[in-house]
C-alpha cells in the first residue's frame, strides 16, 4: 500500500499538539472517517512496541470499526503477511508505529504521507505499510534495541497512545459523533 506518488514527500517530527494538524492535512485531501484503516503496528509482548496495539484497542473501544492491530489480536512480524489480506480495498491507510530515536525527540513522533516500514529499528525488513504514517518516538535508539523496546516506559507508551488516539478522535470523529457536534452548533 503506497502513498500518492504526485504529492511531494511529506516526513515531520512533530510534538503531540502538531499532530492534529497533520491528520487535518489527510482530512483535506479528502480522506472522511469512513474512508480510514488504521494499521497499528506491534506487538503486547514489549512495553515499548506496544505503542500501535494499544491505540488499535483504544480506536477499537471508541467505535472505530476499521481497525488492524490491538492488544488482543496484534498486527506484528509474527503475522503481518497473514493479516495483510484483512485489509480492505478502497480504504485510505494510517500506519501507527513506535520507534526508537534521540534522547532529545522521546515522545515526539515522526509522521508522514509515507508508508512506514515496521520492524526497521531491530532491523527486519518487511513490507511497507500505509498511506500515511505515524512512528511514536518511544525509546532512544542504542545498543540492543530489543532490550530497550524491552525496558521502554509504560508510563511514556500509554500517554502517547492516548495522545495518537485523541488527536485521531479530534479530527477524524465517528459519524455520529459529528452528527452530535453539527447539531450542537445549530442550536
Amino acid at each position: 500500500m503506497g502513498g500518492d506518488t504526485a504529492q511531494p514527500l511529506f516526513r515531520k517530527k512533530v510534538r503531540a499538539d502538531e499532530l492534529p494538524e497533520f491528520l487535518r492535512l489527510i482530512r483535506q485531501q479528502g480522506v472522511t472517517t469512513l474512508d480510514l484503516l488504521f494499521l497499528c503496528i506491534g506487538t503486547d509482548r514489549s512495553t515499548g512496541d506496544a505503542l500501535g496495539p494499544l491505540i488499535g484497542s483504544m480506536l477499537e473501544e471508541s467505535g472505530y470499526r476499521h481497525v488492524i492491530g490491538t492488544l488482543a489480536h496484534p498486527l506484528d512480524a509474527s503475522n503481518l503477511f497473514e493479516r495483510l489480506h484483512e485489509i480492505p480495498p478502497g480504504k485510505v491507510a494510517i500506519a501507527i508505529d513506535a520507534c526508537l530515536g534521540q534522547a532529545s525527540s522521546l515522545g515526539w513522533y515522526q509522521v508522514s504521507n509515507r508508508p512506514i516500514a515496521p520492524g526497521k529499528s531491530v532491523g527486519k525488513q518487511l513490507p511497507l505499510l500505509g498511506t500515511y504514517s505515524i512512528a511514536g518516538i518511544v525509546n532512544m535508539d542504542a545498543g540492543q534495541k530489543y532490550a530497550i523496546l524491552q525496558s521502554t516506559s509504560l508510563n511514556r507508551v500509554m500517554n502517547m497512545a492516548r495522545e495518537v488516539t485523541a488527536a485521531i478522535r479530534a479530527v477524524f470523529p465517528l459519524p455520529s459523533e459529528s452528527e452530535g457536534k453539527h447539531k450542537e452548533e445549530r442550536s
